[in-house]
């Protein structure tokens, strides 16, 4: 039975969230609502502009939102959404990574461009947009969190995914280090590793069969709804997890 979905308690209130790949109706769309029902000033980027700007006129009846287009495989498109966000709110304090490329291929098919592009949107797109928001949190005088979003993959062996595995381990491991390297600037890097969250774009490209097994291997036995994903994020970017950095938490009800 999937539980009631709470209400905002402004945890997030003032505070202005950018929130990459958020333009579909997966765990990037659903954090930027939670952040906006929790009072933040929210921009929302994703490479697909029509379905951007369609998600920015339906989150716009919840509070303060803006959209930027942004490839973050593009230097220079991250670096503009930076400047965008400050120059639309006048300043950043949270950035929710949540931009990532899967796909099922065994390694002895695999390709040299399947895995780089899955490596270079997941785990370098990550890199980039951590770089440009810490440079600008320095700029503001410190202060500020970043949430990544990685897997329990990066953790665990599942067939077919040595490149989102290896991707999202590394997504794991940036995190840790980047949050000791963050953290004399009064900066805190936190990320989320869900199992299993359901919504259509994950229902399209994966077979009935193997969402079945899946399910059967969380707790619940049924997949986590993104919102409850996005809970989790809300809560590392709040000030309620003010002494926590570099740690990865897994939102899974899974078990061996």
């Amino acid at each position: 039975m999937i539980p009631h979905y709470p209400p905002g308690h402004d945890l997030l209130a003032g505070k202005v969230v950018v929130v990459t790949a958020a333009a579909g109706t997966g765990i990037g769309s659903a954090v930027a609502k939670r952040c906006l029902e929790e009072g933040a000033h929210v921009v929302i980027s994703d490479w697909h502009e029509r379905r951007l700007a369609e998600k920015a006129t339906e989150l716009a009846e919840l509070g303060k939102v803006h959209a930027i287009a942004c490839d973050v495989t593009r230097e220079d498109q991250v670096q503009a959404l930076v400047a965008g966000a400050v120059g639309q709110f006048g300043r950043i304090d949270v950035m929710i990574n949540n931009a990532g490329l899967g796909g099922t291929r065994s390694v002895l098919e695999m390709t040299d461009d399947e895995w780089s592009r899955v490596l270079d949107i997941t785990l370098t797109g990550t890199f980039r947009c951590t770089r440009a928001v810490l440079r600008q949190f320095v700029a503001q005088g410190g202060g500020g969190a970043i949430v990544n979003n990685a897997s329990v993959i990066g953790w665990r062996a599942q067939a077919g995914q040595a490149h989102y595995a290896a991707a999202k381990a590394g997504v794991m491991a940036l995190t840790r280090c980047s949050a000791l390297d963050a953290a004399e600037h009064g900066v805190r890097i936190n990320a989320v590793a869900p199992s299993l969250a359901m919504h259509p774009f994950l229902a399209k490209v994966t077979s009935d069969d193997l969402l079945h097994q899946l399910e059967q291997r969380e707790a619940f036995g049924r997949a986590a709804e993104p919102w409850e994903v996005a809970n989790v994020m809300v809560f590392l970017a709040s000030d309620y997890a003010s002494y926590m950095t570099g740690e990865v938490v897994s939102v899974s009800s899974q078990h061996p």
